[in-house]
C-alpha cells in the first residue's frame, strides 16, 4: 500500500520505514511535526507524542530519501493523557490528525508507519487518527524484544547517533554523538544493572539517524553543540544541538539495498513435531446411537431462552440467549434480525442498570461464517472505542437461527464507604506489526478489571499480513497459542499461560484434538520449568482447566482457536479439587480450579457415556447428579473466595442429545439446586468432545 512516514529522525521511525518496504509496501511521503516558531522553545519541546530535538535537521530527510516531506507545528499540548483517547481540539494529537489529513489528501496514502516500540499512549493516539481517516497504521517495531531489535538496526546499517540523555548510568560528556554500534555494550551493562531500556523507551535517550539503506544520500554532521537542560548528579538531561550538516553522495555504497532480517513473525512458525502424539491415543471415539426416554422434538426451540445470572457482589452479570432469527419465509433480512437482537440485549441490560459498554466479553455463535461480514457490520455499531474482548465460532445452531449471543458485563454500584472500583484496562491494537494479530473485527485482544484478564480468541494469523499461517494444524497451534501468550504478556508484564484459569481450545476436526491438548501440557510444562529454576522447588502449580471442542468452522478458515481467562496470582497457591461419580450408565467428573486472590474461580464437568445399551437410558438422573455435582464444587470454594456462579456453559454432542429436552432438565435442576443464585444457562451444540464425553460443562465463577 502507499504509506507516508512519520518521522522524528530517530532510529525507532527509520527503521520501520525499513519494514515497511521489506513488507513489500511503497513510502511516498514523509511527515513530521515541530514545535511552533511562538513558543520560545527551539529545539526540544516538552512533548508526551513527539520527538522534537534534532528537528531542525529533518529537513535534510526529503533530500536523503528524494520524497515530499510534510511538516506542521505542534500548537497543542498534552490535554486528554487518558489510556483511552477522544478527539479534543487544543491536544497535540490534533495537530497530527491535520497534518495527515493534508498528506492523504494531498498524496492518496493507505498506510502510515510508525516507529512505536513500547509506548501504549503514543500507539493508541497515532490509531485513533488513523481510524478517524481510514488510514491504516504500520507498527512493525511494537512490542519487539528491544535488545534484539537494536542490534537488529545496527546489522541493517541503521547509521544513528545519540542526541539526547535523560537516564541512569548515561553522561552527556562521554555519551552524546556517540553511535548506536559504540554504544550497544554499554546500554545493555545499563540493562542489565538497572533495568534501563536498551531502545530508550523509559526515556534513557534519544538518537537521530544520519544513514540508512533508504537513504539516497547520508547526512553529515560539521559542528554540534552540547545543551545541559538539567545537571543532576545522577541522571543529567542533556542534547545535541546541530550547528551545521551537510548531505553527502553515498559514491560507491550500496544505496537503497535493504538488510533486514526475516521475519519475526514466522521465526517460530516451523517448530519440530516432536511435542505432539504421534500415537493413537485419544483418537476420536465412534459414535453409538442412544435412545434417551424423555426425547420430545416437539419442545420449544432451545435458543429462544433468554437468560442472566444474578449480580455478583462484585458487579459481574452474565447474559445468555441473545438469538438473531431469519427464516426463507421472513421479509426482514440477516442485518434487521441482527439488530432486533442486538436491541433485545440492550433492552435486557436496561432493566439491570447495564449498558453494552459495560460488556467486557462476548461469545458470538454463528449458524454460517458466510453471514460474518452482515453480522460484523451491525456489531460495529453496538460498541464505543473499547469494544469488548469476543470468541467467534460458528456451530451447529438450528435452521432459522443466524446467531447467538453470551456476554460478561460488568458494573459497580457506588459504594457508600468509597471502595475503589476496579480498573477497567482495555488492550485495542490495530496496528500492523510482528506482535500478535491486529483485530480483524470489533473486538479487543483483552480486557483487565481487577485481577482478571479476559482475551479475545486467537486463531493463527500472520501479525505482519493478517493471513492465516501455512504449514497446517501443527502450526496453527503453535502460533495461534503464541499469540496468546503475547497478548496476556502484554496486559501485564510478567503474566504467562501458567496464569491462565480457564481455556477453550475450539479445533475443527476431531483428529486434533491430540494435538491441542499435548501443546496446551507442553506449554503449561514450560512454565514450570521456570517457576522451578526462580523460587519454588516443592510446591506445585494449579494450572488453568482446559476444554477442547470441535465446532464446524472458523474465521479465516483457521483450524484451531484459542480462548482463555487469566488471573494474576499465584499459581502455587491456588486451590484445586476434583470429584467423580457413576450415574447410571455414565461417569461425571468434576474440577474446580480457585484463583489464589479468591476472586474467582473455574468449574469444568464431564459427562461421559461409559456404558451404552440397546435399552433406552434416563437423561434425567444424570443431569440431576450432574447439577448436584457443580452445586458441591461451589460450597467447597474457600470461605474467602466472594466469587458468584454466572455462567453454565454446555457443549454437547449435536447428534446424541435432543437440546430442547437437554436444556429444559439443565435448567430444571440448575434452579432446583441453586434457586436464584443459578447461573446463566448456554447450551453449544458441537460436532464433537473428546474420548467418551458427550457433555463438558464450563462454569465461571467470579
Amino acid at each position: 500500500m502507499r504509506v507516508v512516514a512519520l518521522i522524528s529522525g530517530g532510529k525507532d521511525s527509520c527503521y520501520n520505514m525499513m519494514q515497511c518496504a521489506a513488507a513489500g509496501h511503497h513510502i511516498v511521503a514523509l511527515a513530521n511535526l515541530k514545535p511552533a516558531e511562538n513558543t520560545g522553545q527551539t529545539d526540544e519541546l516538552d512533548s508526551y507524542m513527539y520527538q522534537t530535538v534534532g528537528h531542525h535537521a529533518v529537513d535534510l530527510y526529503a533530500d536523503a530519501l528524494d520524497l515530499p516531506l510534510y511538516r506542521g507545528f505542534i500548537k497543542g499540548t498534552s490535554i486528554n493523557i487518558g489510556r483511552v483517547y477522544t478527539a479534543c481540539q487544543e491536544d497535540e494529537v490534533e495537530d497530527l490528525y491535520h497534518l495527515m489529513k493534508l498528506v492523504k489528501d494531498k498524496e492518496g496514502v493507505e498506510g502510515v508507519s510508525v516507529g512505536a516500540i513500547l509506548s501504549d499512549y503514543q500507539r493508541v493516539r497515532v490509531e485513533d487518527v488513523c481510524r478517524r481517516l481510514n488510514l491504516q497504521p504500520l507498527a512493525y517495531l511494537w512490542r519487539r524484544n528491544q535488545e534484539i531489535l537494536l542490534k537488529e538496526m545496527i546489522s541493517s546499517n541503521i547509521q544513528a547517533i545519540i542526541i539526547k540523555v535523560a537516564g541512569f548510568g548515561l553522561d552527556p560528556n562521554k555519551h552524546l554523538g556517540k553511535t548506536l554500534d559504540q554504544m550497544v555494550p554499554h546500554l545493555l551493562e545499563l540493562s542489565e544493572k538497572y533495568g534501563v531500556h536498551v531502545c530508550g523507551e523509559g526515556g534513557e535517550y534519544e538518537t537521530f539517524t544520519l544513514d540508512c539503506p533508504l537513504f539516497k544520500k547520508k547526512i553529515v554532521v560539521d559542528s554540534a553543540e552540547v545543551v545541559v537542560h538539567s545537571a543532576d548528579a545522577f541522571a543529567p538531561v542533556a542534547y545535541l544541538h546541530f550547528l551545521k550538516l551537510h548531505l553527502e553522495n553515498k559514491q560507491g555504497e550500496s544505496s537503497g539495498m535493504l538488510v533486514v532480517k526475516s521475519c519475526s513473525c514466522e521465526v517460530t512458525c516451523n517448530d519440530d513435531d516432536d511435542i505432539f502424539p504421534s500415537s493413537e491415543e485419544d483418537e476420536p471415539q465412534e459414535n453409538i446411537p442412544v435412545i434417551w426416554k424423555s426425547l420430545n422434538h416437539n419442545s420449544l426451540d432451545f435458543t429462544k431462552t433468554f437468560g442472566s445470572s444474578g449480580k455478583s457482589l462484585s458487579g459481574y452479570q452474565w447474559f445468555s440467549g441473545i438469538t438473531a432469527r431469519c427464516l426463507p419465509s421472513e421479509e426482514r433480512n440477516a442485518q434487521e434480525a441482527a439488530r432486533e437482537a442486538f436491541s433485545s440485549l440492550r433492552a435486557n441490560m436496561t432493566s439491570e442498570g447495564l449498558k453494552p459498554k459495560d460488556i467486557i466479553l462476548v461469545h458470538l455463535y454463528m449458524k454460517s461464517m458466510k453471514d460474518f461480514n452482515v453480522i460484523n457490520s451491525v456489531y460495529v455499531t453496538e460498541f464505543d472505542l473499547c469494544p469488548p474482548a469476543r470468541v467467534c465460532v460458528e456451530t451447529l445452531l438450528p435452521d432459522g437461527v443466524l446467531f447467538c449471543i453470551d456476554c460478561l458485563a460488568h458494573k459497580y454500584d457506588i459504594a457508600s464507604d468509597d471502595v475503589l472500583c476496579d480498573e477497567k484496562l482495555v488492550m485495542h491494537v490495530q496496528s500492523i506489526s510482528h506482535w500478535a494479530p491486529a483485530n480483524i473485527g470489533p473486538y479487543s485482544q483483552s480486557i483487565k478489571v481487577g485481577d482478571v484478564l479476559y482475551c479475545a480468541g486467537q486463531i493463527a494469523l500472520v501479525p505482519c499480513t493478517m493471513q492465516l499461517v501455512s504449514g497446517g494444524i501443527r502450526t496453527e497451534a503453535i502460533v495461534s497459542l503464541r499469540h496468546v501468550e503475547r497478548v496476556l504478556q502484554a496486559m501485564s508484564h510478567n503474566t504467562a499461560l501458567h496464569h491462565v484459569i480457564t481455556a477453550s481450545c475450539y479445533v475443527t476436526d476431531s483428529k486434533h484434538i491430540p494435538i491441542a491438548h499435548s501443546l496446551w501440557q507442553k506449554k503449561l510444562g514450560e512454565c514450570k520449568k521456570v517457576e522451578d529454576s526462580e523460587t519454588y522447588h516443592d510446591a506445585t502449580g494449579v494450572w488453568g482447566l482446559l476444554t477442547v471442542v470441535v465446532i464446524s468452522h472458523l474465521p479465516r478458515d483457521a483450524a484451531i482457536e484459542w480462548h482463555v481467562v487469566a488471573v494474576i496470582d499465584d499459581p502455587l497457591q491456588r486451590k484445586y479439587f476434583a470429584m467423580k461419580m457413576l450415574s447410571e450408565g455414565f461417569q461425571i467428573e468434576c474440577e474446580t480450579v480457585e484463583s489464589s486472590s479468591a476472586s474467582c474461580a473455574s468449574i469444568s464437568i464431564r459427562l461421559s457415556l461409559i456404558s451404552p445399551s440397546a435399552s433406552q437410558l434416563d437423561l434425567d438422573g444424570p443431569l440431576r447428579d450432574l447439577v448436584h455435582m457443580f452445586r458441591q464444587a461451589v460450597e467447597k470454594l474457600s470461605e474467602d473466595c466472594r466469587a458468584s456462579p454466572l455462567s453454565f456453559r454446555a457443549f454437547f454432542k449435536d447428534d446424541i442429545f435432543d437440546a430442547e429436552t437437554l436444556q429444559i432438565g439443565l435448567q430444571e435442576c440448575l434452579e432446583k439446586y441453586l434457586g436464584k443464585e443459578a447461573p446463566a444457562l448456554i447450551l453449544v451444540p458441537v460436532v464433537d468432545l473428546p474420548g467418551k464425553e458427550v457433555i463438558h460443562i464450563t462454569c465461571w465463577l467470579s
